[in-house]
C-alpha cells in the first residue's frame, strides 16, 4: 500500500465537510415535494356507463357494492352522476334542488381492463360502456377538464368548517356571499346560508362551488 505524503495529507486536511444544516419542521413542509395522485400515477381514467332511465343513483350504489363486494377498491375510484342546482317551483315555494346534468350517464375513474368489463356491464342499472360497439373509450384530458370532473369529485380538497364566510363560485348562486352551517363530506356538500326571496336561506351547495373567504 503506497503511503500518503505530507503534502496530500495537507489536501485531505484541508477539505472540510459543510456545517450541518438545520431545517425547521415548517420549512421542511414547505419545501416538501407536492403531493401526487396516486390514481392518475397508476394509470386510472375515466369512463362513460349508460344505465336504463332514472337507475343512475340505483346504478351508481350496485357498483359501489360491486367493488366492495369484488375488491375492486384499488382498480375503480370514482363513480360520479353530473348535477346541478335549480330553482324549481313546489307547493307555491321556489326552492333549490339537485336536477342531472346528463340524465342516464355514470362517470367512472378507473384502471380498465378487460377482466372488468363483464363485472361492470352486469351490474343491475348498468347496460354498458359508452365507446365504438360497446367498447369503453376514455375521456380525454380536455374533456375531463372542461367537466371539471377531477374538481367535482375531489372537492373534499376545499377545507370549509362551519361558521366560515365564502364566497359561491358556480351554480345558479354564482357571486353570492354565504356563511357554511354544516358540512358533508362524504355526500361532498355543505349548507351555506344565503339570501332568496328577500330572507336568509339554507342552501346546500356542491363544495367544489364555495370558496373560503
Amino acid at each position: 500500500m503506497e503511503e500518503i505524503t505530507n503534502n496530500e495529507t495537507e489536501k485531505i486536511e484541508a477539505v472540510t465537510l459543510p456545517d450541518q444544516i438545520e431545517v425547521t419542521e415548517s420549512e421542511a413542509i414547505e419545501n416538501a415535494a407536492p403531493e401526487v395522485d396516486l390514481h392518475l400515477d397508476k394509470g386510472a381514467k375515466w369512463y362513460v356507463l349508460h344505465t336504463f332511465s332514472n337507475y343512475e343513483v340505483v346504478a351508481k350504489d350496485n357498483l359501489e357494492k360491486v367493488i366492495k363486494k369484488e375488491g375492486l377498491e384499488n382498480r375503480i375510484f370514482e363513480i360520479f352522476i353530473p348535477t346541478e342546482d335549480a330553482i324549481v317551483e313546489k307547493r307555491d315555494k321556489k326552492v333549490l334542488v339537485p336536477q342531472k346534468t346528463m340524465p342516464s350517464y355514470l362517470f367512472v375513474k378507473m384502471i380498465y381492463g378487460d377482466d372488468l368489463w363483464h363485472t361492470v356491464t352486469r351490474t343491475n342499472g348498468i347496460t354498458g360502456f359508452v365507446g365504438p360497439k360497446g367498447r369503453p373509450l376514455a375521456l380525454s384530458a380536455k374533456e375531463v377538464n372542461d367537466m371539471k370532473l377531477e374538481r367535482k369529485v375531489n372537492n373534499i380538497v376545499t377545507r370549509v368548517e362551519a361558521g366560515d364566510t365564502v364566497h359561491i363560485i358556480d351554480g345558479n348562486l354564482a357571486g353570492q356571499t354565504a356563511v357554511v352551517t354544516g358540512v358533508n363530506t362524504e355526500s361532498g356538500k355543505c349548507t351555506v346560508m344565503v339570501t332568496m326571496f328577500g330572507r336568509p336561506t339554507p342552501v346546500d351547495v356542491e363544495l367544489f362551488m364555495v370558496k373560503k373567504i
